[in-house]
């Protein structure tokens, strides 16, 4: 709501909110241009170099966003440098996590991949958590005056000396066995046309796996707080530290699904968190328009339980649908198209659809058909857990 109105001012909330939320879903458009630039990066020279410069390029661009002047300052500049930065970010990341995916998975020790797999999401909600805890933090010690005048800019400040700190780790690893063992016996001279002639058949169940797993992310983890707040009159406060505790909680769960999916495999843990949104959402919905701290925070941590189960699992599945010499590639274009269409457009669509129906349980309706499809899709997908990673 502070981005939508101090860079997209206007008589309606909702608007400004959804404008927002529109510069939010035109970074993730940049994610698929991102996964291949990296994927490229990856595959052809190693993860590590691909890694390095992701992490170069998305500290800059969320540095930037917290020196940005405002609409009331330079008019229609703002918006306009806000979205530049965004695509910026969305290329970045575009070859980010799917990278550090490829990286862990292909470290693992032989029936451990679920479990190394899982602390790439674990890093991911530890961002989100340490984001949500600067902003519950800072909207509870400044004024929404002081809020609005300077306190939006500090968690994106912040962001860079994370930013330096991943640079400073990432300088001192060492390529996995996997991709050492693979440029001995020959590099794809281009795996973003090796990854189109032979494997369409697992992206595309890799897009539709991934709707439901990002509509759920960006409903629950990110829109939740705001959609709490805007349209069920919660104090922010209050909505801030419900999530906070339940990403807190699901931060906790991740590595323990992880290996859960080790054991029983991807797939079963996969169906469950799916099948719980398919099943729970609505209760849970109701749950909380009942609007008190209990009956969210309740609410909260059971959605966490189910996306935690899909955390853990997805990133091993994900490895174990394609070869090695594509490997970064393939994850990161079907992973990223299905991010750009389903993740990041999730909150503006659930903004859009309640401006033009009046209803709000219209996110619920939206994340049930998402994980349904999700659902769907699992039941042909073979499991892999007990083969070996080529």
């Amino acid at each position: 709501m502070i981005i939508g109105s101090l860079f997209f001012p206007g008589s309606d909330s909702t608007v400004s909110l959804i404008a927002a939320f529109g510069v939010f879903a035109a970074g993730y458009l940049m994610r698929p241009f991102g996964g291949i630039i990296f994927g490229h990066i990856g595959d052809r020279y190693g993860r590590k170099k691909a890694l390095f410069l992701s992490i170069l390029m998305m500290a800059i661009p969320t540095t930037l966003i917290g020196l940005l002047p405002t609409h009331q300052q330079i008019g229609w500049y703002a918006p306009l440098l806000l979205t530049i930065l965004r695509l910026a970010q969305g290329l970045s990341v575009g070859g980010e996590f799917t990278g550090s995916i490829s990286f862990l998975v292909e470290k693992a020790p032989e029936g451990k991949r679920g479990y190394y797999g899982s602390w790439t999401t674990f890093g991911v909600m530890g961002g989100m958590l340490l984001g949500s805890l600067i902003a519950a933090v800072v909207s509870n010690i400044l004024t929404p005056a002081q809020l609005y005048d300077f306190g939006w800019r500090i968690p994106f400040i912040f962001g860079s000396g994370i930013g330096i700190t991943g640079l400073y780790l990432r300088k001192g690893m060492r390529e996995g066995e996997q991709f050492e063992r693979m440029r001995k016996e020959g590099i794809s001279r281009s795996p973003l046309r090796d990854f189109w002639k032979g494997h369409r058949v697992p992206a595309i169940k890799l897009i539709l796996i991934s709707w439901g797993f990002a509509v759920s992310v960006y409903l629950v983890l990110i829109f939740l707080p705001t959609y709490l707040h805007k349209f069920l009159g919660v104090p922010l406060e209050s909505a801030l530290s419900t999530h906070t505790i339940a990403m807190a909680v699901m931060m906790l769960l991740i590595p323990l699904m992880g290996r859960l999916s080790d054991r029983i495999g991807r797939k079963p843990v996969m169906m469950a968190g799916m099948a719980g949104f398919v099943v729970l959402t609505l209760p849970l919905f109701t749950l909380l328009f009942k609007s008190t701290f209990s009956a969210i925070l309740a609410a909260m941590l059971a959605f966490v339980v189910m996306e935690g189960m899909l955390q853990a699992a997805l990133p091993a599945l994900m490895s174990e649908m394609f070869p090695t010499r594509i490997r970064y590639t393939g994850l990161s274009v079907s992973y990223n198209i299905s991010l750009a269409l389903f993740g990041g457009t999730a909150p503006l669509i659930a903004t859009w659809l309640i401006h033009i129906s009046d209803n709000i349980r219209m996110p619920a309706f939206y994340l049930i058909i998402s994980t349904l499809v999700s659902l769907v899709t699992l039941i042909f997908i073979k499991e892999t857990s007990r083969e070996s990673l080529e």
